[in-house]
């Protein structure tokens, strides 16, 4: 019989976010933010540094016992917030999309996010109190946009682009014909 140990399998993939001391708070933030409408968002661990961290010899960012990184998932996503001490700021080169079934979802996402000082930005966009960000984007969208009706998918975007949280009955409305029909 073979002995080995079982190793549980570890996504290949994971989204690392960097933080300045921050990180633990952070990994909270965002599973309370997914919890009550994405079951599968948890922290999964906490991993303290053994040493003082001092990158290249500079200044100690981390002291020893502290938290280094926090896994945890969103959504059945896995990610890794990192103390990596100084001031990197996120851009909007790189965001998280929050795709949304309703606008109940929509406006969750919208105002959990942007809880305790981040701010909804044009296009459903969200930058939180930490700079990361978000685009909370209604299911509809990529299906009106996917339609074979491209003028329907060009008024729903042009709709899109006058908002800041994206609001599912203005944009169907837009999608509409001339004559008041609903787009396929």
């Amino acid at each position: 019989m073979d002995s080995k140990p079982v190793i549980p399998q570890r996504p290949q993939l994971v989204t690392s976010l960097w933080f300045n001391g921050q990180a633990e708070e952070a990994a909270r933030f965002y599973v309370d933010a997914f919890a009550g409408y994405r079951p599968d968002s948890r922290v999964e661990a906490v991993h303290r540094t053994d040493i003082d961290v001092a990158p290249g010899g500079n200044e100690v960012v981390l002291r020893r016992g502290e938290v280094l990184t926090m896994d945890f998932t969103l959504d059945g996503q896995r990610f890794t917030a990192l103390n990596g001490g100084g001031d990197v700021p996120y851009t909007d080169a790189v965001s998280v999309e929050v795709r949304c079934a309703n606008q109940q979802e929509v406006d969750h996402f919208a105002a959990a996010l942007s809880a305790g000082g981040g701010r909804e930005v044009a296009c459903g966009w969200v930058i939180d109190r930490y700079g990361m960000r978000w685009q909370v984007v209604p299911e509809v969208v990529y299906e009106v946009m996917a339609g074979e009706d491209r003028e329907a998918s060009a008024r729903l975007q042009s709709a899109l682009m006058g908002m800041n949280r994206l609001s599912i009955e203005v944009l169907m409305d837009a999608a509409k014909d001339a004559h008041g029909a609903e787009e396929e």
